[in-house]
């Protein structure tokens, strides 16, 4: 799991520089988990360092703070993430520091209440609790303050992103508290009005995930913002009244990946420690023996895995997506095998595993094994398009990709997350033709149904689609 990181450094003052009151120093360090579009905070002055919303994995931060000489006084979690694993805890105990978290959240680890007007120090600034609900509805945002009381910048987690808001569907059934979409969306328009609206315009905004991200859907690729800059620009922010705000935010929602649940309950109770989880994972030999049940996860590109592979394996290849598609054909509670083509794949990808928090799923890790010999059905591409009513045609793209931009007229359309749970729905009776928008999806579409389908051909389209559409779109 790569992690980059982009620093932000200000003189903060409020007041004419003085030389005998020289300027506080603000440091803000942005971590960036491009696979999941994951932004994570150290923000320090004065040797002091609050990390805002951690990784999985520690160390980036602990080896900031050494390389810096700097403490980490303060973790903050603005909410329990449904689509990574923090590693708060393990931090926390590693650092023997506090994590400051709201009451709403119902956190099971020793913590620190963080509610609304609630305020830390960090050297020379003061950190405020704000609460955010409409994401969530134990959301908070931090808001910094220099020493003479004046907002400096924001970190508003999921409820503030750039160019859009967090979206309120993902709490309905899951964390200490639930809420409805509808009621969230209530929240969050009062949250956008009554907080972040309300804000002076140069305060800095740094939210927890950028464009790509599930916890949106209409993200700027920006790594930060003003909230003057919001205003003028976010989509969210603009004059409408609360039932207008409430159908725009409920409105063609992102699909939810099987794993999101899971992860805001692990977030809730904490997290085994990385390094010993990822240990935990058995590495096995090429010539082990696979049980039967558990499924195997292929993770190597598609023209190698059509040329041979396991029988009813999935193949899931190694891609900037790779953990979101994981995790939403992967329930949270089942168990499977990994395969990679090498060895530095292979543990690249149980720690990009553990970001989800599906470690403890992989029953074990194998290089290419020798039985790998089932191999895929090549598409005559002339015969399609000359005979496209002799196919059935799946179409496994989202729901809003189908009605912005079909493709073929009758095309069947499940979406990838839904395709295992819904198999039955699929015709039999001809050749099965599967598609997306420019070749990922449908690999694994194509070898979900090639696993459970008898004495019918599948097909994947792959990126031949591209022949029949005027653009690629999303894969």
């Amino acid at each position: 799991m790569t992690i980059k990181f982009l620093t932000f450094t200000f003189n903060v003052h409020s007041q004419p520089y003085a030389r005998r009151n020289p300027p506080t120093v603000m440091k803000i360090e942005q971590f960036e988990d491009k696979n999941l579009a994951q932004f994570s905070y150290i923000l320090m002055s004065d040797a002091e360092i609050a990390v805002i919303d951690p990784a999985r994995d520690p160390k980036p931060y602990e080896e900031y703070a050494m390389l810096h000489d700097a403490k980490i006084t303060a973790i903050i979690e603005t909410h329990p993430h449904a689509d990574f694993v923090s590693g708060h805890l393990e931090l926390s105990e590693a650092k023997q520091t506090p994590i400051y978290v709201s009451s709403k959240l119902g956190a099971t680890y020793k913590h620190t209440p963080f509610n609304h007007g609630d305020e830390l120090k960090i050297g020379n600034l003061t950190l405020r609790a704000l609460e955010t609900p409409g994401h969530s509805p134990d959301s908070i945002s931090v808001l910094v303050l220099d020493e003479n009381g004046k907002e400096q910048a924001v970190f508003t987690g999921d409820a503030l992103l750039l160019g859009d808001v967090g979206r309120p569907d993902l709490r309905e059934t899951v964390g200490h508290e639930t809420s409805s979409r509808d009621q969230l969306a209530r929240q969050m328009y009062h949250t956008t009005r009554e907080i972040f609206m309300k804000l002076p315009d140069d305060v800095l905004v740094y939210p927890a995930h950028g464009a790509g991200s599930l916890c949106g859907k209409s993200m700027s690729k920006a790594k930060s913002s003003t909230i003057g800059e919001e205003k003028a620009t976010n989509a969210a922010l603009q004059p409408m009244t609360q039932d207008e705000f409430v159908t725009y935010l409920t409105s063609e929602l992102p699909f939810v990946p099987k794993y999101f649940g899971h992860a805001v309950e692990l977030n809730r109770t904490g997290a085994p420690k990385y390094d010993s989880a990822i240990k935990k994972v058995p590495i096995l030999g090429p010539d082990h023996k696979l049980e039967q049940e558990p499924l195997v996860i292929d993770t190597r590109p598609q023209d190698q895995f059509r040329q041979g592979h396991l029988d009813s394996s999935i193949n899931l290849p190694d891609g900037p997506k790779f953990e979101t598609w994981l995790g939403s054909v992967v329930w949270p509670d089942e168990p499977f095998y990994l395969i990679a083509r090498d060895e530095d794949q292979l543990r690249e990808l149980i720690c990009r595993t553990a970001s989800i928090g599906y470690e403890g799923n992989i029953r074990g890790a194998i290089l290419t094994p020798p039985a790998a010999v089932e191999t895929a059905p090549t598409l005559d591409l002339a015969h399609f398009k000359a005979n496209p009513d002799h196919y059935t045609i799946l179409d496994i793209r989202n729901t809003n990709e189908v009605k912005e931009k079909p493709i073929f007229a009758n095309a069947l359309a499940i979406p990838l997350p839904e395709l295992r749970e819904h198999l039955q729905e699929v015709p039999t009776d001809k050749p099965i033709v599967v598609h997306c928008a420019s070749g990922y999806r449908s690999a694994v579409g194509a070898s979900i149904l090639t696993a459970v389908v008898e004495d019918v051909s599948v097909y994947d389209l792959g990126d031949a689609v591209t022949q029949f559409m005027p653009s690629s779109g999303q894969a």
